[in-house]
Formats: structure tokens, C-alpha cells, sequence
């Protein structure tokens, strides 16, 4: 993990030395049945990287998220409500992006791959406690468990609309769906009763199944300062700030 954060780091540090363009902007994930959540400020530099035709150009970058809920597929029952969370989650994108510009707009389409790594989990008893108890026909649950974390990868597609106000200024507006998870073996048990007997049950083999669900919305809205002047023509990609 120690690794794996220092090499991002570096990475981020050597492309953004050769940003023009710089900006701050709020973002925000929704996860599919999960919790609203934000980046940890300042903890998130995005939108790195460099032309590589007029048109065509490769961005990466990354956030630290405070997830506040998260779900988990795989189980034997479904659930609607998160099962993991709040936890810190660090995120990276590699995406090509596909640049239409003109005098004051620029729309961009994005497309590419992710990573991430979960950490500080908390695991929301009441909600995973009640799927069990619904899938199990049971009046009360309570569960003990532990789990295996590992880093997951995805795939991403989103747009984003840039229109100048001056030279020097533009308004940021992107949306991205992302699709992907991460290996969340489960082990444990629950205490179930029916109101007439009291058993403990072993989590059956289905729960080394478990993954996390990255799957949701990220949006931003954000403002983007043109230290060259002249707008972005052919110049390097910007380094935002969330």
C-alpha cells in the first residue's frame, strides 16, 4: 500500500509540472445503492496529463474519497442499502479524452480505466443484519464478520463542458459513470431467531464472494484558470484541485 501511494504520487508530481492550466472545483460521488459522498480536500488533483494530437489527449490524476456507504454484490441475497462504509477510498483514472474545441467552449469525451483502494472500513451492521434477517425469514439477526480487503479496477465513460468566460476563465461542468469493484471476502457468523428457537449459523462459502460495488456517478462543477493566457489551444492538459 506504502508502494503503491508513493508511485501515484510521483506520477502526479511529474505531469503536473508541465501544466498551463489550473482549477478548483467541488466533486461529488453518488454509488449505486450507496451513500452521497466527497473527496477529502485537498487530497484530489485531476485532470493531468497531455495533448496527444489536436484532438486527442491522455488524463490521469487522483482523490482521496470519504465514502460514506458503499454496497456489496455477490452475496447470496441482495441488499439496497450499503453494507461497507464510511471508509477512505483513493482513486485513480487513466482516460483518453476526445477534445471538440472552439473560441470560448470546449467539450470533452472521456473513456478509460480506474483504480482503486479501499481502507478504515466500517462495516454497517443494522443494514447487513437486516438482509440477512429478510433472506433468512428470520425476526432477528446479528452478525459477526470479517473480511479481506483488496484493490479494485473499473471502467469509465463521462463528458465534460468547458465554456470560457475570458481568456483566463472558464466554468467546468463533467459527469462520469463508472463501473467497478473490488474483491470483499467475507467470514463470520449471525445469531437468527424466529421467535420460537435461538441458532448460530456460519457464513456459508457464498460470502467469499463478496465485492465491493464501484459502480455510480461522479459529477464536478468547477472554475479553470488559464495561467498562459490566450486559451487552451494546443497547450498542456490542465491540474485541478477538488
Amino acid at each position: 500500500m506504502k508502494r503503491f501511494t508513493l508511485v501515484i504520487i510521483l506520477i502526479l508530481f511529474s505531469v503536473s509540472i508541465y501544466a498551463q492550466e489550473f482549477g478548483l472545483s467541488f466533486s461529488y460521488f453518488i454509488p449505486k445503492n450507496g451513500y452521497f459522498s466527497t473527496p477529502v480536500s485537498p487530497f484530489s488533483i485531476r485532470g493531468l496529463g497531455f495533448d496527444i494530437t489536436k484532438y486527442l489527449a491522455f488524463e490521469t490524476g487522483g482523490t482521496l474519497y470519504r465514502m460514506s456507504g458503499m454496497n456489496v454484490k455477490g452475496l447470496p441475497f441482495e441488499s439496497k442499502n450499503p453494507i461497507v462504509g464510511p471508509n477512505f477510498t483513493i482513486f485513480v483514472p487513466a482516460e483518453l479524452v476526445l477534445q471538440l474545441k472552439g473560441n470560448k467552449v470546449e467539450f470533452d469525451i472521456k473513456a478509460g480505466v480506474f483504480g482503486f483502494y479501499g481502507f478504515d472500513h466500517k462495516i454497517n451492521y443494522g443494514n447487513l443484519d437486516r438482509a440477512i434477517r429478510t433472506y433468512e425469514n428470520l425476526q432477528i439477526a446479528n452478525s459477526t464478520i470479517t473480511y479481506k480487503n483488496k484493490p479494485g479496477y473499473g471502467y469509465h465513460v463521462g463528458a465534460e463542458l468547458t465554456v470560457y468566460v475570458t481568456s483566463q476563465l472558464g466554468i467546468s461542468l463533467e459527469t462520469n459513470y463508472l463501473v467497478g469493484d473490488s474483491k470483499f471476502p467475507i467470514k463470520g457468523s449471525f445469531v437468527g431467531s424466529n421467535g420460537a428457537a435461538t441458532t448460530e449459523t456460519i457464513l456459508s462459502d457464498d460470502y467469499q464472494n463478496a465485492k465491493i460495488d464501484f459502480t455510480g456517478y461522479e459529477f464536478s462543477i468547477g472554475l479553470i484558470f488559464n495561467s498562459g493566457g490566450g486559451g487552451k489551444g494546443g497547450s498542456p492538459k490542465r491540474k485541478r484541485r477538488r
